[in-house]
């Protein structure tokens, strides 16, 4: 009963002292990689939780026009990451010439993180290799050779169907010459240098994601023929019938309409697996041949400049389907392992991008969560989900998935920044009801696990507190008001204490370290009658 008053008295007091505000922790350090947690300086496991904050569009000159209080809206939101798209054609529109002007804008949206305690990494992002496709890589570095450019069902079917998109992607991995005569993929490593000897002091900056799901060239051309050969085969064992020919499993994926018929029908976590292995000796043998070895010279690029940051390695474009990632962590000059490394995942489901996306296979998707985690326990690195998502609509089935996403990501103790920010995001009950909840955003100690409930609106929390770490556990709050008075935490804590953010419901929780260390476990409860409804679902 003691424990009990003395957390409701200090809910009351925080609510009265915090309505002018409290300024967010401040970020002393650079955040770390220790095995396969993030930590901050202060010695306690940090947990990314953010969004990706982009613009593909060179008219807004690659930077989204939503301004610093849109920073303010993350963190009342409970972000504390966000991924800052960045593009090569925005960065360097002429060979070795960089865009100061460019440059600046980042430094601003950098500045607006720092002013509200968030992190930032920057992604070199990229779709279809370049700008002439999508975005991406400016015009002189894209060496496609004139060969024609095709597009699909889907937009991402280009990959696989244009040879002018694959081409060029093959001359960046053979690191042919630039108008200049310099090899393409050497300016590429010449621009991360630059971009991080400016931010190699920036303690807001914790990082750089080199490139946004690379994809293998013309050598891709064999991976359709092997994964529509194996589902032919799981077709075949299932229904005891000759299995289709290939002229039959072509035209099955063709359209949007039939392909997503098909996939209904591999929609378990045993067949699904066998139609996605078939093509693990040709994604392996790609990543550790071309893009194990730009990695390692993008990081020897670097870490001329900067030791300090991490580096954010993400697997191929076919692994995002759930193939097994071949990658490693890169070395520094003496041959030692890169200890600042780190795994920037990207987990979707097939039906991504198409009318279907709020059906996804559940089962599809916790093996291809699965694997990530596999590979990040493989690797000995920590996983940042650094794209998910991709959900658009108001229905109450795109919340369910939502939500079961979530699930997923609390379950493997992910870190993770949705894909993406767009400007009435706040309008979707998926991200009110799903993107927004509770969760641990610094741990004195090693996190075992948590969960929310969105049924029950019950939050726990388990983790091993180590005796030396003398700052608090800090637990997002989205809804102060709505939090009940009976909170329950072992070993027992005399000093709780909430802060609310200014205008705002939202706050944080901050637990002290105990003396002792130890296992410790945490339980409250929000009063879902008392939530605010925030919108009202399409049915």
């Amino acid at each position: 009963m003691l424990l009990r008053y003395v957390i409701v008295c200090f809910i009351a007091l925080s609510f009265a002292a915090c309505s002018s505000g409290i300024k967010p922790e401040k970020k002393d350090g650079f955040l770390k990689v220790d095995g396969q947690h993030f930590v901050d300086s202060k010695g306690r496991q940090v947990i990314l939780s953010g969004i990706n904050f982009i613009s593909k569009d060179p008219n807004e000159n690659y930077m989204p026009p939503q301004g610093k209080k849109t920073f303010e809206q993350f963190k009342k939101w409970g972000f504390n990451c966000i991924r800052l798209g960045i593009i090569w054609d925005g960065l360097e529109p002429r060979p070795g010439e960089y865009n100061e002007a460019y440059l600046k804008e980042i430094d601003k949206r950098i500045d607006w993180a720092r002013e509200q305690g968030l992190y930032v990494f920057l992604d070199m992002h990229q779709d279809l290799y370049g700008a002439k496709f999508s975005d991406g890589a400016p015009d002189w570095a894209t060496l496609d050779e004139g060969q024609p450019h095709h597009q699909g069902a889907v937009w991402s079917d280009s990959y696989l169907i244009s040879p002018a998109v694959q081409t060029a992607f093959d001359n960046f991995w053979n690191n042919s010459p630039a108008p200049d005569g310099i090899g393409v993929q050497d300016h590429y490593a010449n621009l991360w240098q630059y971009i991080a000897r400016r931010y190699a002091d920036n303690t807001t900056v914790i990082g750089y994601d080199i490139m946004n799901e690379p994809f293998m060239g013309s050598s891709a051309q064999k991976v359709m023929p092997l994964m529509l050969g194996a589902y032919a085969q799981v077709l075949a064992e299932e229904t005891g019938q000759m299995p289709p020919s290939a002229e039959e499993l072509e035209a099955m994926w063709a359209s949007e309409e039939s392909r997503l018929k098909a996939l209904e029908f591999i929609a378990s976590k045993e067949k699904y697996s066998k139609v996605v292995d078939a093509v693990y000796d040709l994604s392996a043998d790609f990543e550790r041949t071309h893009l194990q070895a730009m990695y390692q010279k993008v990081a020897d690029a670097i870490r001329e400049v900067d030791t300090n940051h991490i580096l954010f390695f993400n697997h191929n474009y076919f692994v995002n389907t759930g193939v097994l990632t071949a990658l490693e962590a890169t070395t520094l000059p003496d041959g030692t392992r890169d200890p600042q490394v780190a795994y920037a995942a990207h987990g979707y489901d097939l039906v991504v991008d198409t009318k279907e996306v709020e059906n996804p296979s559940y089962e599809r998707v916790e093996f291809i969560f699965e694997r990530i985690a596999e590979s990040g326990q493989r690797m000995n690195m920590p996983v940042l989900l650094g794209e998910w998502g991709a959900l658009h609509g108001k229905s109450s089935k795109m919340v369910e998935t939502a939500q079961h996403l979530v699930s997923l990501i609390e379950k493997h103790n992910f870190s993770n920044t949705y894909w993406a920010h767009y400007s009435d995001i706040a309008d979707y009950p998926y991200f009110q009801n799903a993107l927004i909840r509770p969760f641990p955003q610094v741990i004195s100690g090693n996190l075992i696990g948590y969960d929310y409930d969105f049924e029950t609106g019950k939050f726990t929390m388990q983790w091993e507190e180590e005796a030396g770490v003398q700052a608090p556990t800090i637990i997002y709050l989205p809804w102060l008001s709505s939090l009940s008075e009976e909170i329950s935490i072992i070993p027992e804590s005399e000093k709780l204490e909430t802060e609310q953010l200014k205008d705002s419901d939202a706050g944080w929780l901050l637990i002290p370290p105990s003396e002792k260390g130890g296992q410790r476990s945490l339980s409250l409860q929000f009063l879902l009658q008392d939530k605010e409804e925030y919108l009202i679902i399409e049915q």
